[in-house]
């Protein structure tokens, strides 16, 4: 295996990875923004439930955050244990 199809593989993996995560951070910000506008749909509408929805608004945006803290796991891994060198080298048949 040379080192630009090395290099390449790498670059590759690296656009990826930066897709991915600015998609997982569009996609957190997306949901915060329809969690908090639905809490205060719902205070607007009974403002005696505030406590209870406040609570709930909470635990579902923990809940949704740790989509983006997943993805940057799995971005990690294909960054730092990079799978498709060795399925390159497999495939080539080195």
């Amino acid at each position: 295996m040379d080192a630009q199809l090395v290099a390449m593989i790498y670059s590759y993996t690296a656009v990826g990875v930066g897709i991915i995560l600015a998609a997982a951070g569009l996609g957190s910000a997306l949901g915060w923004g329809m969690i908090c506008s639905k809490f205060i749909e719902g205070i607007a509408r009974q403002p005696e439930m505030r406590a209870q929805l406040t609570g709930q608004m909470l635990f579902t945006g923990g809940l949704m955050e740790a989509f983006p803290m997943i993805v940057l796991g799995i971005s990690m891994w294909f960054i730092f244990a990079n799978p498709f060198i060795g399925a390159a080298k497999t495939a080539i048949g080195g």
